[in-house]
């Protein structure tokens, strides 16, 4: 995916001002090893980007002024407040031959088709929406497909249950190398049980 970038040599929060009321958005480009570089962005253009889901989960092809390009990976975006603005965006160069550590959207399919919704009428919850991943730039999927077509009444899919894209490796935080993504949970479920035990419990305590 591509985006245009115009260099900027003026910086400070005057300047950045000046850019969001002339309809910019000031952003910055770093990587190991490289110079920061300063750059300005249409709003207009990066505001209706930021919405697609590949922007922030793909390997970008940024556009500079005089035929440059380098590709880059969306890092941080910083919005106002309450209004719908965006205030500065961080990208990181990419280096081909560098793994990279980035976070990708978990697509769920064939939920409709799971016994757990077919015979049990279960809802499923998705517990995760996106997975921490280390993987060369090439290798970057766009989104991890998590299929919850075997699932049951009362299961849980775990990452061990989904086949990852070749050459992508999970990054696991505290310890806990297979994280539910998914479960099925039915009326009478065990977290209703324990409502209805809390109920009764507080049913039958005596009145002050």
């Amino acid at each position: 995916m591509k985006f245009n970038a115009t260099t900027r040599s003026v910086q400070g929060s005057s300047a950045s001002r000046r850019l969001r009321r002339a309809g910019r958005v000031p952003a910055i480009v770093y990587g190991v090893g490289t110079q920061p570089l300063n750059i300005e962005l249409d709003h207009n253009d990066i505001y209706h980007a930021l919405r697609k889901e590949e922007f922030h989960s793909s390997i970008l092809d940024m556009e500079v002024e005089g035929g440059k390009s380098e590709k880059v990976l969306l890092r941080a975006v910083q919005w106002h407040a309450y209004k719908q603005q965006v205030l500065h965006i961080d990208f990181q160069r990419v280096d081909a031959n560098k793994a990279l550590h980035t976070k990708v959207p978990l697509h769920f399919v064939n939920a409709d088709v799971s016994p757990a919704v077919k015979l049990s009428s279960a809802v499923i919850t998705h517990v995760l929406t996106e997975l921490e991943v280390s993987c060369l730039p090439a290798d970057l999927p766009q989104f991890i497909e998590a299929d919850l077509s075997k699932l049951e009444a009362g299961a849980s899919l775990h990452l061990a249950d989904v086949t990852l894209p070749k050459g992508v490796t999970y990054v696991a935080h505290g310890g806990d190398a297979n994280p539910v993504l998914a479960s099925a949970l039915t009326k009478g479920g065990p977290a209703d049980e324990a409502d209805a035990g809390e109920a009764a419990g507080d049913a039958a305590a005596p009145q002050a």
